[in-house]
């Protein structure tokens, strides 16, 4: 039942061009295994859902950029990752260090500095800046965008969503 809903919430999400591969660490939460998959919301938040967009950038991967919503007030970028209906892994050995996202890449790399994941904050329609916070324990502010992109640290290609 859990796979099933995952699919339809992977179905939900509307795929956006790309962003260009970044990369992240989660540092502050010290949980190891995958992390379930909260219900998505198809798109960008809009200015009247006010809740926090979140952007993974898979195109490094041969894949897309998908954009979905967190409607919640998600207690950290973790939070929000997970509440617009995506997955992730952590390194093993290396608990809150993205390895994955969507099960992507496979399998885990190890988190190499020349493809990661990042993590990025940005206003909505605003610049993307590279988190100095691991999102494990950033705390992002509803109507914010939250971006993950894989590679080597390179901020998105594609603007945040306004």
């Amino acid at each position: 039942r859990v796979l099933s809903r995952s699919m339809s919430v992977l179905r939900l999400r509307r795929p956006v061009m790309s962003l260009a591969a970044v990369a992240v660490t989660a540092s502050g939460l010290v949980t190891a295994g995958t992390v379930a998959a909260a219900p998505a919301w198809a798109a960008a938040c809009t200015s009247t859902t006010k809740g926090v967009t979140v952007v993974v950038d898979f195109t490094k991967l041969g894949g897309k950029v998908d954009t979905a919503c967190d409607k919640s007030n998600p207690s950290t970028g973790l939070a929000a990752l997970t509440g617009a209906g995506f997955t992730y892994t952590f390194v093993p050995k290396y608990p809150g260090w993205v390895c994955t996202i969507d099960k992507k890449p496979n399998p885990c790399n190890g988190g190499p500095a020349s493809a990661y994941w990042s993590y990025w904050h940005a206003t909505r329609g605003g610049k993307w800046i590279y988190s100095q916070t691991g999102a494990g324990t950033y705390k992002p502010k509803p109507g914010t965008v939250q971006g993950w992109a894989f590679g080597a640290g390179k901020a998105p290609s594609i603007p945040p969503p306004s």
